[in-house]
């Protein structure tokens, strides 16, 4: 595992916990914005498949 995937698995974990405190507390628009932010950095986590590849 990279530096790279470790930072983003850290800011899914923390979107993650921050989603549910937030839910909790009633904040539904908070948490979902939140929630928003974890799958768009999770994105980061895939692998990269089909890169723009040179050979016939």
């Amino acid at each position: 595992m990279s530096l790279a995937q470790a930072s983003w698995i850290i800011v899914v974990v923390i979107c993650a916990i921050a989603t549910a405190v937030t839910a909790i507390a009633g904040y539904a628009g908070y948490a979902a914005t939140i929630a928003a932010v974890g799958v768009a950095a999770s994105v980061n986590l895939l692998p990269h498949l089909g890169a723009h590849s040179t050979e016939n």
